[in-house]
Order: C-alpha cells, then sequence, then structure tokens
C-alpha cells in the first residue's frame, strides 16, 4: 500500500514547485493562479496525509485528527478550485489572442 506515501510526496512537491514559480513571476494574475494551484497541492497533502495516519495507527485520537484533516484538506481543495478556475477565466479573458 504505497499508494498514499506517493500521493503526499508528490503533493508535497508541486506545493514547493507552484510556489517558487510564483517567486519566479511577476504579472500578479499568474501569482493568484499559481496560488490557487499550489492550495489544491497543499490540501491533497492534508487530506492523505490524515488518512495515512489513521490507516497506520489507528486509535480514537488518530480518527479525530483525521476527521479534522479531512474536512481541512477538502476546504483547501474546493478553495484552490474554485479560485483557480476563477483566474484562468480571467486570464482567457484578458488575453483572447492566445
Amino acid at each position: 500500500m504505497f499508494l498514499l506515501p506517493i500521493i503526499i510526496i508528490l503533493s508535497v512537491v508541486f506545493y514547493i514547485y507552484y510556489k517558487v514559480a510564483i517567486l519566479k513571476t511577476r504579472d500578479r494574475l499568474t501569482q493568484l493562479y499559481f496560488n490557487a494551484k499550489s492550495r489544491i497541492c497543499l490540501g491533497s497533502f492534508i487530506l492523505f496525509f490524515g488518512i495515512n495516519q489513521y490507516r497506520v495507527f489507528q486509535t480514537q485520537i488518530s480518527l479525530f485528527i483525521m476527521i479534522v484533516f479531512v474536512v481541512l484538506g477538502v476546504m483547501q481543495i474546493v478553495r484552490g478550485f474554485n479560485e483557480s478556475k476563477h483566474y484562468r477565466n480571467e486570464w482567457r479573458r484578458l488575453n483572447p489572442e492566445q
């Protein structure tokens, strides 16, 4: 069952990638878009980390922690998805030729 640790590592790597990409660009709209994408990666990290911790320990306290992490992770993913969709549409509106 190596799927969860691989997803956790990939989400951390993509989170760092998008945060570095924010520093490399000067366009504010692109920065906001990359921040929304990094929020999705952070949410997936929190979500899968909580699930993995419950799978490893299987205690009542880890169940409560998993529930909190899953709720926070899903909230981050939903907010990041909505923001990235908004900023992608704004970029298309401002750059119709590309």
